[in-house]
């Protein structure tokens, strides 16, 4: 029964939006280093950042690893917390190089469950920044979840009030086919109707799950 009401929800948002071509990025660390910065901040920002870390042509592990935290920090700066989002960088980056020589294609042996756990144990990056970096980054499949994906379900009655992070995604994962493609799909479809419609103050009219039982839950 889940499965049917989540690919009903999915089959709906599809049919309205149409592919949603996530995540914006040329390579594999401009994703990496685009989901770092989106913390707390929108897109428009973090692309302001990136054009800025392009434009001064160090926007590779390793050029980034070798540039020193200040000048990261004024680079990044459109981005919001410059310099906590700095550190952050260089934590990850400390990492890839203390364990894989700074080569990202190293990582690609490693099992979804084995990558995020290593990115959970670098300071700064959490959850939605870890998953977003397995399933973007590395087409591994991990359900990320965010704010929009809380609200939308919590709305539709599919997960508990206060339900956390690791109990919505194991709600995804457990109920939906393993699938990369459909998991980065889903997300990005929920992040574009909980902006759209399914926001703080909801607008259910003319929302594409507006046919769906729904209750207006605080958000």
């Amino acid at each position: 029964m889940s499965y049917d009401k989540l690919m009903q929800i999915y089959e709906l948002l599809y049919e309205r939006y149409g592919p949603q071509h996530w995540w914006p990025g040329r390579t594999r660390f401009e994703i990496i280093v685009g989901a770092i910065l989106t913390q707390n901040t929108n897109w428009a920002n973090v692309e302001k950042a990136i054009a800025n870390l392009k434009s001064a042509d160090c926007l590779t592990p390793a050029r980034l690893h070798r540039l020193d935290t200040g000048e990261l920090a004024e680079l990044i700066r459109p981005a919001g917390y410059f310099n906590i989002k700095a550190g952050r960088l260089k934590n990850f980056l400390d990492w890839l190089f203390d364990n894989y020589d700074g080569s990202l294609k190293q990582l690609e042996h490693l099992n979804p469950e084995e990558m995020r756990e290593q990115l959970l144990a670098i300071k700064g990056i959490g959850p939605e920044t870890a998953d977003s970096i397995v399933l973007y980054a590395y087409d591994k499949p991990v359900f990320v979840v965010d704010t929009y994906t809380c609200r939308v379900l919590g709305r539709h009655e599919l997960i508990e009030a206060g339900a956390d992070y690791e109990q919505v995604r194991e709600y995804f994962e457990s109920n939906l086919p393993t699938d990369v493609k459909l998991f980065n799909e889903y997300h990005a479809l929920l992040v574009r109707v909980g902006k759209e419609y399914c926001r703080p103050k909801p607008r259910c009219e003319g929302c594409p799950l507006e046919s769906l039982p729904h209750e207006i839950r605080p958000a």
